[in-house]
């Protein structure tokens, strides 16, 4: 599982590399640069695209400019979708091989350099790009390949969630990308559902997508019962990375009145009591989220409850 270890760890961990502005990118001399153009100009023709995407691939982290260099390239955007196309079929029945998993997965990570790219963010927005990706979201068998495709799909997103730009949310409200967190972040593995929990973390975090969750009960009851669900589980079987992620996606809903009355009465007991006490140990940040979390619960109540206890998504302890 180290590649997808590392997948997951690119998307929210540390500086966000070339693409994110980090810096210290290798100089490329010009022979090396040459020969990146000629990998982008061969991804136009089938029968040399498969290696074009591996090199690329792995390249993505020392050409600081290769999103611009994609696409603003003929026919390469193009190329690309067309890869993510071409695997339909083996979704519905699931018949994903991990070869055409890896090829797919090569492709996606060139779409995550373009989405991550200050200068092709919102062309890539614009384009509706995302969109080709959610069937893969979609997805629910539990082999490698399909696991793979899933974690690197949700890198694509969670690459554009890091920006902390507006224009991301406002597009990803517009789609289903909620629900198809809430659905990985139900039943996905540990990394898969860490990142989709980074995802709805970020959405939550911006006041426009707090609101859009908050402002129905159904949508804030879905988000709370899944929450609620993953807290039970982990109780279970420990996380840090995992719970740092629920512990803030709950912080935050606790900063909208109408959520938070609702949380008074459905935050799980074991986010009350000492169940996480050990786990947490060395995570000085989510030991801070969950003292602001009970503070923040502990005020006077506000008038007027919105959401009751089993419309706010209470889980009973023995589920």
């Amino acid at each position: 599982m180290n590649a997808l270890q590392s997948q997951t760890q690119v998307i929210m961990g540390g500086p966000g590399g070339p693409q994110g502005g980090g810096g210290g990118a290798p100089t490329m001399s010009p022979m090396e640069r040459e020969k990146v153009f000629q990998w982008i100009a061969e991804l136009v023709n089938p029968e040399t695209r498969e290696n074009s995407l591996l090199e690329l691939s792995k390249k993505r982290e020392v050409v600081p400019d290769l999103a611009p260099m994609l696409w603003n390239s003929f026919g390469t955007i193009a190329a690309l979708v067309q890869e993510i196309i071409h695997i339909y079929p083996a979704i519905n029945p699931p018949s994903l091989t991990a070869h055409q998993s890896n090829r797919v997965c090569n492709a996606l990570a060139l779409l995550q350099c373009v989405a991550s790219h200050p200068e092709t963010r919102s062309f890539f927005l614009q384009a509706n790009i995302p969109l080709y990706l959610y069937p893969f979201l979609h997805t629910v068998s539990k082999t490698r390949p399909f696991e793979y495709l899933r974690l690197t799909s949700l890198g694509v997103i969670g690459a554009l969630v890091k920006t902390d730009e507006q224009e991301v949310i406002n597009f990803l409200l517009t789609t289903e990308i909620i629900p198809l967190c809430l659905r990985i972040m139900e039943s996905g593995s540990e990394l898969s559902k860490t990142v989709a929990t980074f995802i709805l973390q970020k959405i939550l975090l911006d006041d426009t997508g707090l609101a859009y969750i908050c402002q129905t009960y159904e949508r804030f009851s879905h988000v709370a019962m899944i929450l609620g669900k993953m807290v039970i589980s982990l109780a279970k079987e420990q996380s840090s990375r995992l719970l740092k992620h629920v512990v803030r996606c709950y912080l935050r809903l606790s900063d909208n009145a109408r959520a938070k009355e609702a949380l008074r009465q459905c935050l799980p007991d074991q986010l009350r009591d000492n169940t996480f006490s050990n786990c947490l140990k060395e995570d000085r940040s989510t030991q801070h989220w969950l003292r602001s979390l009970h503070k923040n619960l502990a005020e006077d109540p506000q008038e007027g409850i919105l959401f009751s206890p089993q419309q706010a998504g209470q889980v009973p302890a023995s589920s």
